[in-house]
């Protein structure tokens, strides 16, 4: 079902059900390089909150070959009205960072409405009917992942300009595990921001500590895991291998804070 057209050709469909993008074949990926990814995703979530938004975004880029990656937050302007808020930008799309869009006239306000995936493809007419002053280049495929934490809400995408059929079912998977990044990256800065409002800077540092020594121990198993693969010579399947079950540990570490963080 597509509910946003707004007679510009915009086309935003369920992912799940969309049967020309199920149907698509996987495309050849560097497992190594999914995992050094997520090492990097890792460190920036324990090392540097502020910046793990916009590194979540540069990694989505590399890991789905996208032209162009980001991070929507729903916000509202000064009269009340929805908006979006493009907190994280890499590629393409990188001058419009920070920019604010209409709600009802992007496809990130149909994925939060549906709270399911989406593919998306948005035409320049669409754009240029928002009466913007500078047209984004034509979103000729793309994938839309809602997160929701707390009273935030927003989605992460990944886009290409100039491919119709750039992603396939993958690239969701790897976008949905970016999806628990992203809500958990916000959930622990509106924890923080909280706290130091309240003047408990040192629970703000025993949250920052215990989040970090729970996540430290797979995460040095990823490293090691990855360190091996990539200098040892011969097979490294074993290591890959080892190095996936990390992840999957590591990813399901995150998933669980973030319900107990929902749940507090």
């Amino acid at each position: 079902m597509n509910a946003l057209d707004h007679n510009t050709g915009v086309e935003v469909l369920d992912l799940q059900s969309n049967t020309e993008f199920l149907a698509r074949p996987s495309h050849q990926r560097d497992a190594l390089a999914q995992l050094v990814g997520m090492q990097r995703l890792a460190h920036a979530f324990t090392e540097n909150s502020d910046g793990v938004l916009q590194e979540l975004s540069d990694i989505a880029v590399q890991l789905c070959g996208a032209e162009s990656a980001g991070i929507s937050l729903e916000t509202f302007g000064p009269e009340g009205q929805q908006l979006f808020q493009w907190v994280a930008i890499s590629g393409v799309y990188s001058p419009f960072l920070n920019a604010t869009v209409p709600y009802h006239w992007m496809p990130c306000g149909v994925c939060l409405d549906r709270s399911q995936p989406q593919t998306l493809r948005v035409p320049v007419a669409h754009f240029a009917a928002m009466g913007l002053e500078e047209l984004p280049p034509p979103i000729t495929d793309g994938i839309l992942i809602p997160w929701h934490v707390g009273s935030s809400r927003g989605t992460i995408w990944v886009l290409a300009h100039g491919r119709t059929d750039a992603f396939d079912h993958m690239d969701y998977n790897i976008m949905q595990m970016f999806s628990d990044f992203a809500a958990m990256a916000v959930r622990n800065q509106q924890q923080q921001k909280t706290i130091l409002q309240q003047t408990r800077a040192a629970a703000a540092a025993d949250m920052a500590n215990g989040l970090a020594h729970q996540i430290n121990n797979p995460l040095q198993k990823l490293t090691n895991s990855i360190f091996l693969a990539d200098t040892q010579s011969g097979d490294a399947s074993g290591h890959i291998k080892q190095a996936s079950d990390d992840l999957q540990q590591l990813s399901s570490l995150v998933r669980q804070l973030l319900a107990l963080s929902d749940e507090a």
